[in-house]
């Protein structure tokens, strides 16, 4: 890698900046990438993985392998702290890198609306890590049920509540039904996981608010045929580890997931650049801060309008639009020029899974739902996997699943018992060599 080119600095190795930085391959440029993990997500699937359907290394690619091709291109496994926007440096902590251009993609965390404290009792859903403890937590839930000496005890551990009516918490609550319905119906002896209760609670009037109401309508009836009982209307006001409070009426369960809302992460701080609520950097039409033309904000950290003045959605398809823009923005500078156009979003459609055989679509003029939408959706996801062998393991597993209704990666990882149940974890010491 040269260090004569102009310095481009990208933060954050998602959706957004990874296009950024695959679009800047053949420039003068030298690319600099930073994350503070080695591995590129495909956040889509990551609720297969929360569900046990699939294994993390399916959803994730080493950002190094994906870019080794780019010879002008770097990559920096660490944490950036802020941005010296007078200096044009980014800090790790007291290391210091200089840019002639930075984009910062840094994306989105969790969103409890004030009530931090609900974080530990209901995990949300946007790391491995993420996926991992909320995998471990539903498998423990049956394991659990296995060992409860009362009814009451094991119907709590039975029930699932998912928070959040968007497709995340949609393809989660459709997923949880299934595993208890079909894979794990013959696993037990002393229960019928097929007891389960799924709730998703939605504050809102309708499932899946951003589709058109009558898919909306369709995905709720789906759900509700596949054993999912949909709560509408009602917010959650209290969360703790035994249970949740909704519209006044106390709801026991040992396992909750969030899937309401996400803030920005501190991006927009770091450059002191106006913020919406969510803490979303607001941007001009060509996606930088006031005052910064070299300043790029992009993906989720970025509050970014259409052309018609409506948001720019929080889809992995966005995010790669502007990935791809900012890429040629940058491109334009480096030759001396300045792209004319504003950024301008196509819409690429919406999907939301339900479970087997069920989706929905919304193309705009076109709507799809049941077993077409399903079928779109698992086309249009293993397409965009990152790597050959990710997609190849993936369809492979799903094969297997839609045949079987196996789960391929049913582990539960880290400690097998939970202590909050009120049992003590014994670990064995290891034998002394002899």
């Amino acid at each position: 890698m040269s260090n004569d080119g102009p310095r481009v600095v990208i933060v954050g190795a998602g959706f957004a900046g990874l296009a950024t930085a695959k679009a800047l391959a053949h420039t003068a440029a030298n690319v600099t990438l930073i994350d503070r993990r080695n591995y590129h997500l495909f956040q889509p699937l990551l609720y297969q993985v929360a569900t046990a359907g699939l294994s993390p290394a399916q959803v994730a690619a080493p950002i190094r392998a994906i870019v080794r091709a780019q010879k002008n291109t770097k990559v920096l496994l660490d944490e950036v702290t802020g941005v010296d926007l007078a200096r044009q440096e980014v800090l790790l902590g007291a290391q210091r890198i200089s840019y002639n251009y930075l984009v910062l993609a840094t994306g989105a965390r969790h969103s409890y609306f004030g009530h931090d404290e609900w974080e530990r009792f209901a995990p949300g859903l946007k790391s491995l890590d993420d996926a991992i403890e909320i995998r471990r937590r539903i498998l423990l839930a049956f394991e659990r049920a296995e060992e409860a000496t009362d009814q009451i005890t094991r119907n709590a551990l039975l029930t699932f509540v998912v928070i959040g009516g968007g497709p995340t918490g949609v393809e989660l609550a459709g997923k949880i039904i299934e595993i208890a319905r079909h894979a794990l119906v013959k696993d037990f002896r002393n229960f019928d996981p097929s007891i389960a209760r799924v709730l998703l609670i939605e504050a809102g009037a309708r499932l899946l608010p951003t589709f058109p109401p009558e898919l909306s309508m369709e995905a709720q009836k789906r759900l509700e045929k596949l054993g999912v009982e949909a709560m509408l209307g009602r917010p959650v006001t209290e969360c703790d580890a035994e249970g949740v409070v909704v519209g006044g009426l106390r709801v026991p369960t040992h396992t909750i997931v969030w899937a309401a809302g996400v803030a920005a992460s501190p991006a927009a701080l770091w450059v002191g650049s106006p913020a919406d609520r969510a803490g979303r950097a607001i941007v001009g039409p060509k996606l930088t801060i006031p005052n910064h033309d070299n300043v790029f904000v992009i993906g989720d950290t970025a509050s970014a309008k259409r052309r018609d003045g409506t948001s720019v959605p929080g889809l992995a398809t966005a995010a790669k639009q502007e990935g791809a823009y900012v890429a040629k923005a940058i491109k334009a500078k480096l030759a001396g020029s300045e792209i004319l156009e504003p950024f301008g979003y196509r819409n690429m459609g919406s999907l939301a899974t339900i479970g087997r055989n069920a989706a929905v679509i919304d193309f705009g003029v076109v709507r799809l739902a049941g077993f077409p939408a399903w079928l779109l959706w698992s086309i249009a996801h293993i397409y965009f996997l990152v790597g050959f062998r990710n997609r190849f393991i993936a369809t492979a597993d799903w094969i297997w699943t839609y045949l079987t209704y196996e789960r391929a990666a049913r582990l539960i990882t880290g400690d097998s018992v939970d202590p909050d149940a009120g049992h003590e974890i014994i670990r064995v010491p290891a034998a002394s060599a002899k």
